[in-house]
């Protein structure tokens, strides 16, 4: 039997969420890396900040580290961004493509109960009604 219009939009919305689950857990990766940098911008920026001798000693690397590690945290940041839109994108992909699966199981729960009635009313156009076969009798 092939499948109803609101069958095959329902395996469509499947997979649509799966590629919004794939692009939050895009989303989130791209967050986490991004919070872990944070935390090593910080601990450079202690360093850089502090007293000790030796920190001092290697402060002009401590500085080209940090430019870069901020770098790294501008790239990441535009990366999130496109995730962010990524998962909206999808999301109203899903959204949109599940109202449609809804409107076509009504479109079709309707024609079936259209086609039901239609049904009853030509078995008794064609069949006669009871009462009517009693009369005709003689």
């Amino acid at each position: 039997m092939p499948q109803s219009r609101s069958e095959k939009l329902k395996r469509l919305v499947t997979v649509q969420r799966h590629l919004e689950r794939m692009a939050e857990y895009e989303l989130n990766e791209t967050a986490r890396q991004r919070q872990v940098l944070g935390e090593t911008i910080d601990v450079v920026v202690d360093a850089m900040g502090s007293g000790t001798p030796l920190h001092a000693m290697f402060s002009g690397h401590y500085s080209g580290h940090l430019g870069r590690l901020i770098q790294k945290d501008q790239m990441l940041h535009g990366i999130q961004q496109v995730h962010e839109s990524r998962v909206l994108k999808e999301r109203a992909k899903g959204d949109r493509l599940e109202e449609h699966m809804k409107d076509a199981r009504t479109s079709e729960e309707r024609t079936a109960a259209d086609d039901a009635i239609y049904d009853l009313v030509d078995q008794y156009v064609l069949g006669g009604s009871p009462a009517s076969g009693k009369l005709d009798r003689p």
